[in-house]
């Protein structure tokens, strides 16, 4: 009789143990980043499914100052009662608050959206490996201005412990299954997502 083998680690998301982490996904940057409005996209499908499954978001904003606030059409979907937008001169989004925030969640997954790839969001998700999390970065959910910077970031993120998925796959994962009670509700916003 074969006997299985058990993973080392196998690192699914759980909604109870989950939040979501919008890294700087800012006006500023809507000109310069590669697939700005693809991005904003595919994080506020992340953001709205997160919000349906009473997910806690939290966003940092780089030095808004300078680089402005989160693009609308997410901050208007930043609104549960544990949801938090951060200001930030630190490039990862683990600054001494937001770490302080997650605690308090008692969270242990995090979904990771925004940019820069091989900046912000690269920093955020080493630190957040090395404070324990299972990270799981949404691929078509961050970008770069230079498409080398993020392939190269991708790998690394990948090489560094963290799942690299798409949107959609975190979210059916957050789901598990058609009877989900949030399904039909979020069924639309996968329909939305995968058009052009």
């Amino acid at each position: 009789m074969a006997s299985l083998v058990k993973a080392s680690v196998v690192k699914k998301l759980d909604p109870a143990k989950t939040c979501v982490l919008v890294c700087d996904i800012q006006e500023r940057f809507r000109d310069v980043i590669m697939g700005f409005e693809s991005l904003v996209k595919c994080s506020a499908f992340v953001v709205k499914s997160a919000g349906e499954l009473k997910i806690p978001v939290v966003a940092t904003e780089q030095y808004p100052k300078a680089f402005k606030k989160t693009v609308p059409e997410i901050a208007s979907l930043i609104k549960g009662d544990q949801d938090k937008i951060f200001e930030k001169t630190l490039f990862s989004m683990c600054t001494a608050d937001v770490k302080a925030h997650l605690q308090a969640l008692g969270v242990e997954s995090a979904i990771v959206c925004g940019l820069e790839t091989h900046v912000c969001v690269l920093q955020t998700t080493l630190d957040l490996l090395e404070m324990g999390l299972d990270v799981h970065v949404c691929a078509d959910a961050v970008s770069s201005q230079r498409v080398f910077d993020r392939s190269v970031a991708l790998a690394r993120l990948a090489q560094a412990g963290a799942v690299v998925a798409t949107s959609e796959s975190v979210v059916f994962q957050l789901l598990k299954n058609s009877t989900h009670a949030s399904f039909k509700a979020i069924a639309p916003f996968v329909r939305e997502n995968a058009e052009d």
